[in-house]
C-alpha cells in the first residue's frame, strides 16, 4: 500500500514554523477560509442546478414538441385511444409527473388515466391560464415542477395543446446529495486548514506570504479551474477540459470526481440526443432531426441555383392492419416499409436523399441531387414512381400477404415555398391529394390544392352546428313493393341548405363529416329524426301504419360507439317498433373488422331491427360478406340498374344477384329505377322492392306526408 501524502501531513510539516502567527492573522485567515468554502459550495450547487435544469428543459422541450406533432391527427379526429397512448407514453418518461392533452378552451381531453376522470374539466392550476393563452412553446416553473406546454394546430385552426410537467424532485435530491458530499469534503479540507493554521501560530510574518501562495496553488486554483469547467459544461460544451491531477489528496479526489461527473453527463446527453433524434422502431431520423436537417439544407441552398424536393409518404389503409392483425403486425409492416424505402432510395439516388419517419405511418424524404443541372422535378417523379411500384407489392406479415401501397405528395423548393414550414405543409397537402386521387400514387403540389384544402376546412367549420341552426334536414325517397306497387317505406337522405352556398351536394359534405368525425354527432340526430317522422306517419295515416324507414350508417359510426345501444335508446324514445327501422351500411364499412361488425349486426337483428347492405356488387367479394355478415337484404347498386335494359351483362348480373339473395333468404331492393322498362324487368325477375326517380324523387317530410294523405 502506497503512502498517502495528504494535506494533513503538509500542514503538520509547516506547523513548527507558524507558531508565532498573531491572533489577528489567524482570525483573518479563518474568515477567508469560511468565505472560500461558501463561495465554492455555492458555485458548485449553482452549476449543478443549472446543468440538471437545462438537461430537463432541453429534453422536455424536444420530447413535448415531438409528442405534440404526433397528436395532431389523433386530436384532429378526436381519437381518444391514440391520444391516450401518446399521453401514457409521456408519463412513462423519466421525471414526468403529469401529462395533459387539452382542447382550445383549456378543458382536459386526456390525462393518461384509464377512466379520464378529469375529462371535460377546465384546468384550474396556477399555470393553466398561461398554458391556454400561449401561442407557441411555453415554459413555466416553480420550486417543484417545470411545466412545458405547446399548442397543437392544423393549418390556422388551434385544436388544443399538450402540457407535460417535469418534477424537480430528482434534481433537488441530486443537488442535496452532491452538495452534501461537496460540503463534507470542504468541511474536511476546512478542518485540516484549521489544524494547519493552529499549528502555524508561531509562523513569522514572512512565511504568511509563502503560505498564502501555497494555498492559492494547492486549493483555490484547482477549485477555480473546476468552476470554469463547470460554466463551460453549463453552456453545453461537454468536451470542456477538466484539469487532470495526479495528486493523491482530497483536492485530487475532487478533481477526478468532477471529471467523472462530466463524462457521465456527456454520456447521458448523447443518449438523450440519440433518443430525441432517432425513431426507436425503424432506426430512421425522426421529425425533430429531419427538421434540423431540412433547415440546414435550405440555409445552404439559399442564394444558390439548386433546388430541394420534399416527398411526403403515407401508407395506405395502414389502420386496417392494426385493426385486423394487431399492432405487432403493424410494427412489422412499418419496419418492412422503411427497409424497402431505404433500398429504393439507395438504388435510385444514393446519398442524395434523407429518409425520416414522422411518426405513425408517415415518412418524409428530402431529395437534393448533387449533380449540376439536375432536374429536381424529374428526379423526384422517378423516385416517387419507384417507391409506389415497390411498396405496392404485397408483403408477408405473420404468415399473411398484406396489400397496402403508399400515397406520396411532392413539393419543391423554392418553386412551391420559401421556408421549411410552408414546404412541409405543402407536402402534406399534396400527399392528401394523392389519397383523394385513389391512393397508391403520387401527386405534385400545386396552388390549387391550397384552395381545395381551404374549402374543405371551411366546409367542416360551417358544418359544425348546422343541424342546430336548421340548415340540415331530411328528405325521404319512397320505396315500393314491386309485386303490387304498394308504398312500403322510405329512405332517409340528409340534405344541407347552406345560407350562402345554397344546396350542398351530399357527396361533398358527408365525406367531410366522415373524415372530421362530425358524423358521430350528426348520425344519431338523423336516426332520431327519421324514427320520429316514421312514428308520426304510422300514428296519423292509415297508409303509414306498416311503413318502415331506412337510415344510412357510416363506417365511423360502426367503429366509434355501441350502435345497438344507440338504436335501442332512439326506438325507446320515439316509440317506433324495431321491425319498422332498417339500418343501411356499405360493404366497405364491413371490410377489415367483420367479426366485430357481425356481432354488432347480430344484436340489432335480434332486437328486431332490419339490416341492409347498400351499394351491393360494387365492393369486395360481396357473396363472401353475405355468408359471414348477418343481413336481411341487399340494395343492388344503381350502376347495374342503369343499363339493365340494353346491357345483357348487367341484366345477367342483376338476375344473378336476385337469385343468389333469395336462395339465402335475403330480400332485394333495386335503387336508381328511372324508367318504366326497368321497373317491369325487375318485377319480372322477382326483385322485391325498388326506389328511384321514376317511382318518386326525394321529398321533404311535409311532401311525404302529403303523399300518404
Amino acid at each position: 500500500m502506497s503512502l498517502r501524502y495528504g494535506l494533513r501531513a503538509k500542514f503538520a510539516l509547516l506547523a513548527g514554523i507558524a507558531i508565532l502567527i498573531t491572533i489577528v492573522v489567524v482570525a483573518a485567515m479563518l474568515h477567508r477560509q469560511g468565505a472560500t468554502q461558501r463561495e465554492v459550495q455555492s458555485l458548485s450547487r449553482q452549476s449543478m442546478h443549472a446543468l440538471a435544469s437545462n438537461r430537463i428543459l432541453s429534453h422536455g422541450q424536444g420530447a413535448v414538441t415531438q409528442a405534440a406533432d404526433t397528436l395532431v391527427n389523433p386530436l384532429y379526429y378526436f381519437d381518444l385511444d391514440a391520444i391516450g397512448g401518446i399521453v401514457r407514453n409521456q408519463l412513462r418518461q423519466p421525471d414526468v409527473s403529469y401529462a395533459i392533452v387539452y382542447d382550445a378552451e383549456g378543458r382536459v381531453i386526456h390525462d393518461g388515466s384509464s377512466d379520464i376522470a378529469t375529462y371535460g374539466q377546465p384546468m384550474a392550476d396556477p399555470f393553466a391560464y398561461e398554458v391556454v393563452s400561449a401561442n407557441e412553446l411555453h415554459v413555466q416553473s416553480d420550486a417543484e415542477v417545470v411545466d412545458i406546454s405547446v399548442p397543437i394546430r392544423i393549418a390556422d385552426q388551434r385544436l388544443g395543446g399538450l402540457r407535460v410537467g417535469y418534477s424537480l424532485a430528482s434534481v433537488k435530491a441530486d443537488e442535496d446529495r452532491i452538495g452534501a458530499t461537496l460540503g463534507e469534503r470542504l468541511e474536511e479540507v476546512g478542518r485540516k486548514h484549521l489544524l494547519w493554521i493552529g499549528m502555524l501560530l508561531t509562523v513569522i510574518a514572512g512565511l504568511i506570504a509563502i503560505l498564502a501562495l501555497y494555498l492559492q496553488h494547492s486549493v483555490v486554483k484547482p477549485i477555480r479551474r473546476l468552476g470554469d469547467a463547470a460554466r463551460q459544461i453549463e453552456s453545453g460544451d461537454f468536451e470542456a477540459r477538466v484539469p487532470s491531477s495526479a495528486r493523491r489528496d482530497e483536492i485530487g479526489d475532487l478533481v477526478r470526481a468532477f471529471a467523472h461527473m462530466r463524462d457521465s453527463i456527456a454520456r447521458h446527453d448523447r443518449d438523450v440526443r440519440r433518443m430525441a433524434y432517432t425513431d426507436s422502431l425503424t432506426g430512421l431520423a425522426n421529425r425533430l432531426a429531419f427538421r434540423e436537417i431540412l433547415d440546414q439544407r435550405l440555409f445552404e441552398t439559399s442564394g444558390a441555383a439548386r433546388q430541394v424536393a420534399l416527398l411526403f409518404a403515407d401508407i395506405d389503409d395502414f389502420k386496417r392492419v392494426n385493426d385486423t392483425i394487431g399492432h405487432d403486425a403493424g410494427d412489422e409492416v412499418l419496419m418492412q416499409f422503411s427497409s424497402r424505402m431505404r433500398d429504393v432510395i439507395e438504388a435510385r439516388v444514393g446519398d442524395d436523399a434523407v429518409l425520416a419517419r414522422f411518426g405513425g405511418d408517415e415518412f418524409v424524404i428530402l431529395l437534393q441531387p448533387s449533380g449540376d443541372g439536375a432536374d429536381i422535378r424529374e428526379a423526384s417523379a422517378r423516385l416517387a414512381e419507384a417507391l409506389v411500384e415497390e411498396l405496392g407489392r404485397p408483403i408477408m406479415v405473420h404468415g399473411r400477404h398484406v396489400f397496402l401501397g403508399i400515397s406520396i405528395g411532392v413539393t419543391l423548393y423554392p418553386e412551391d415555398a420559401s421556408n421549411a414550414s410552408t414546404l412541409m405543409k405543402n407536402g402534406d397537402i399534396a400527399m392528401y391529394q394523392a389519397k383523394v386521387a385513389g391512393k397508391n400514387c403520387f401527386r405534385f403540389y400545386s396552388r390549387a390544392m391550397d384552395q381545395a384544402v381551404e374549402r374543405r376546412v371551411r366546409m367542416e367549420q360551417d358544418l359544425r352546428g348546422a343541424w342546430e341552426r336548421g340548415e340540415l334536414s331530411l328528405a325521404y325517397q319512397p320505396i315500393f313493393r314491386l309485386a303490387d306497387g304498394k308504398l312500403v317505406g322510405a329512405e332517409a337522405l340528409l340534405r344541407w341548405q347552406h345560407p350562402e352556398q345554397g344546396s350542398v351536394s351530399p357527396s361533398l359534405f358527408i365525406d367531410v363529416a366522415e373524415q372530421s368525425g362530425l358524423i358521430e354527432t350528426i348520425g344519431p340526430q338523423v336516426l332520431r329524426a327519421a324514427c320520429f317522422d316514421a312514428r308520426r306517419w304510422q300514428r296519423d295515416f292509415p297508409a303509414g301504419r306498416e311503413l318502415f324507414v331506412s337510415v344510412n350508417v357510416s363506417p365511423r359510426q360502426l367503429r366509434a360507439a355501441d350502435l345497438s345501444a344507440q338504436v335501442h335508446d332512439v326506438l325507446r324514445e320515439t316509440g317506433l317498433a324495431p321491425q319498422h327501422l332498417h339500418i343501411e351500411l356499405t360493404e366497405t364499412a364491413v371490410i377489415g373488422d367483420e367479426a366485430r361488425v357481425s356481432a354488432l349486426l347480430a344484436r340489432l337483428r335480434n332486437a328486431g331491427v332490419k339490416v341492409w347492405l347498400d351499394d351491393f356488387g360494387t365492393g369486395f367479394s360481396g357473396l363472401s360478406h353475405l355468408r359471414r355478415v348477418p343481413v336481411d337484404g341487399v340494395k343492388i347498386d344503381r350502376s347495374f340498374i342503369a343499363d339493365v335494359l340494353r346491357d345483357p351483362d348487367d341484366l345477367a348480373l342483376t338476375t344473378a344477384i336476385i337469385a343468389m339473395a333469395h336462395s339465402l333468404g335475403i330480400h332485394v331492393v333495386a335503387e336508381g329505377v328511372e324508367k318504366e322498362g326497368q321497373y317491369a324487368i325487375l318485377r319480372e325477375r322477382g326483385c322485391d322492392l325498388a326506389q328511384g326517380f321514376w317511382l318518386g324523387h326525394p321529398m321533404t317530410s311535409h311532401d311525404f306526408t302529403g303523399l300518404l294523405a
